[in-house]
């Protein structure tokens, strides 16, 4: 895991995450944490993997028919394209 220095937080800032974690019965690193998880993680956000997964699932696509694409595709990466 990650350590994290925040340089140059004020007191105030400091005050109010302090008050915040007793609010929420945590330590100030744990708000900290809670605060970063909610901000970077929404919980409204789309889950790219589940909604491809549920876009296969609707339409029946099944490991044979990923194996064969899997067999036609090419490995190379794509050449980016020029907006112009």
């Amino acid at each position: 895991m990650a350590d994290v220095t925040i340089p140059d937080l004020s007191d105030e800032a400091y005050r109010a995450l302090n008050l915040h974690a007793a609010q929420n019965d945590r330590s100030v690193e744990a708000e900290i944490l809670a605060i970063l998880e909610a901000a970077v993680r929404p919980e409204g956000r789309l889950r790219l993997g589940t909604a491809l997964a549920a876009i296969g699932q609707k339409h029946g696509v099944n490991s044979a028919d990923i194996e064969a694409l899997e067999q036609v595709r090419d490995p190379r990466a794509a050449a980016p394209i020029d907006p112009g």
